[in-house]
């Protein structure tokens, strides 16, 4: 090496920060965090900026030097903050609630802490046993046949790719069996009119577009049509078609409505198409005996999906998928490098094994210390409650003239809209969308809409663990009061 070359490997500026320049900026950042949960009512649910707001009031340029920590927290508060959309507060009843109870904050912080990566079980036995242990336990909470096999996705759209493949994967080997071809360009799959867009998209992800996931029609309580899928299914093999999935729903996201599981059940296994149950939404009512009626069948599934960062309390991500054919997903996607290549043991699961991707976050650590820090008793209490307010609100609305009920309200979502008297249908849903926006004006609430027989309905979506009786009420009132302003000529 030439004189000149020569590298000097002095000491540097450090990079991180002090164990008490840490402690200080942690205790600082705790205390904000329990403030913030302690009173999310204080901030205005949805956030009224223009798109391009905060990136007009963001620094053009990347820091070169360090800043305080105090300083990058007070600049999270003047500038981030009000910027934000107030998940955790209890007058979020848009889409569905994202759950971030302080227990799994905690667990969250502790994941970072850590820092590991699931790779393969050596990578991080805790993590891996520790996830095959809370989906054991949430599998027998939500009363999941003991066998079945579960592993921590970050949404249900991965969860449902990862399901249309291991149907593509059991297509592929029974052709094979039966010494058949199974056209890839040709195969489809099917679900609800209602169903959630990601069912699609896992067509469009493998190549044979939104097109070949077909579309099947509902009754009249937003649930498919066996009878119509069996249509669908005899047309597409007349046709040249190949079908590999059915994707049936409980829980729907416009409405919550609720498949017949069993019956659809029956139709996949006559054709030996994959079944997976989308679940997201309503899967933690199964914790509770008497919803048990609306999983009928779940039972029968290849695959079943349930969000515990939907109606758990779990925060963002953490979207649990199960299966009765856990082979499937191995031999449609196990690709093992020699760099991870180790000894095999039979309690040793590596769950790089099973999914698109290699490494995976410690997810598993934030639902075990929201099942530990509540239990299953405060649980099934809350989720009770959420229904009973649910409920309440569809008393409310069936019992007034000028609203309609626009759903069955099976779980904890109500789907109302106001009606005028002697208007048209287009004249009814503009004054429901002027509604929507009184209403989330008022920054007290946030809602959300969907469209139901062509009808433009408000949905009211309780799941924060924030929510009482007496915002429900709240919202009602302004729910009334802004009708007569949406309805005043």
């Amino acid at each position: 090496m030439k004189e000149e070359e020569s590298y000097s490997f002095g000491a540097a500026e450090p990079t991180e920060l002090s164990p008490e320049e840490f402690r200080r900026a942690g205790h600082d950042l705790v205390d904000w965090i329990s403030s913030y949960l302690a009173h999310p009512e204080r901030y205005r649910v949805l956030s009224q900026v223009r798109p391009g707001e905060l990136l007009d009031t963001l620094a053009p340029d990347p820091p070169e030097r360090p800043s305080p920590q105090a300083e990058i927290l007070a600049d999270f508060e003047h500038d981030v903050l009000p910027r934000a959309v107030h998940w955790n507060h209890p007058g979020f009843m848009a889409y569905f609630a994202a759950g971030g109870s302080s227990p799994g904050i905690l667990g969250e912080t502790l994941a970072a802490a850590l820092n590991n990566v699931g790779l393969l079980w050596r990578s991080s036995p805790a993590l891996a046993e520790l996830e095959e242990c809370t989906l054991r336990w949430l599998g027998r909470l939500l009363g999941l046949p003991g066998h079945w096999f579960g592993l921590i996705h970050d949404t249900a759209s991965t969860a449902t790719l990862h399901a249309v493949i291991a149907g593509r994967q059991s297509a592929l080997e029974r052709a094979g069996r039966s010494g058949s071809e199974l056209d890839l360009n040709r195969i489809v799959i099917y679900t609800s009119a209602q169903a959630h867009s990601s069912v699609e998209r896992a067509m469009a992800a493998l190549g044979r577009g939104f097109e070949a996931c077909r579309k099947i029609p509902c009754d009249d309580r937003f649930a498919m049509r066996p009878e119509a899928l069996r249509q669908s299914i005899a047309a597409d093999l007349r046709d040249g078609f190949q079908p590999i999935a059915v994707v049936a729903t409980v829980g729907t996201t416009a409405s919550a409505g609720v498949d017949p599981v069993g019956t659809v059940a029956e139709i996949a296994a006559e054709h030996s198409l994959w079944l997976h149950v989308d679940a997201a939404y309503a899967g933690p009512a199964a914790m509770l005996p008497e919803m048990r009626e609306h999983f009928a069948g779940c039972e029968r599934a290849d695959s079943f999906v349930v969000n515990p960062h939907k109606w758990l309390f779990v925060p963002m991500d953490c979207s649990v998928m199960y299966t009765s054919r856990p082979e499937s997903f191995r031999r449609a996607l196990s690709l093992v490098p020699e760099y991870l290549r180790s000894g095999d043991h039979p309690r040793a699961v590596n769950y790089m094994e099973y999914s698109i991707p290699l490494g995976r976050r410690f997810r598993a650590l934030k639902l075990w210390y929201v099942l530990r820090s509540f239990g299953s008793e405060r649980i099934a209490a809350t989720l009770r409650e959420h229904v009973r307010l649910a409920r309440l609100i569809a008393e409310w609305v069936d019992a007034a003239p000028d609203f309609e009920r626009m759903a069955p309200t099976h779980f904890s979502l109500v789907c109302l809209r106001v009606v005028p008297p002697n208007v048209t249908d287009a004249e009814i849903d503009r004054a429901n969308e002027k509604l929507l926006g009184a209403v989330n004006d008022t920054g007290e609430f946030f809602l959300s809409h969907a469209r139901l027989a062509d009808r433009y309905v408000i949905r009211v979506a309780i799941g924060n663990i924030r929510t009482t009786e007496a915002h429900v009420r709240r919202l009602w009132e302004l729910l009334q009061r802004c009708a007569r302003s949406a309805l005043a000529p």
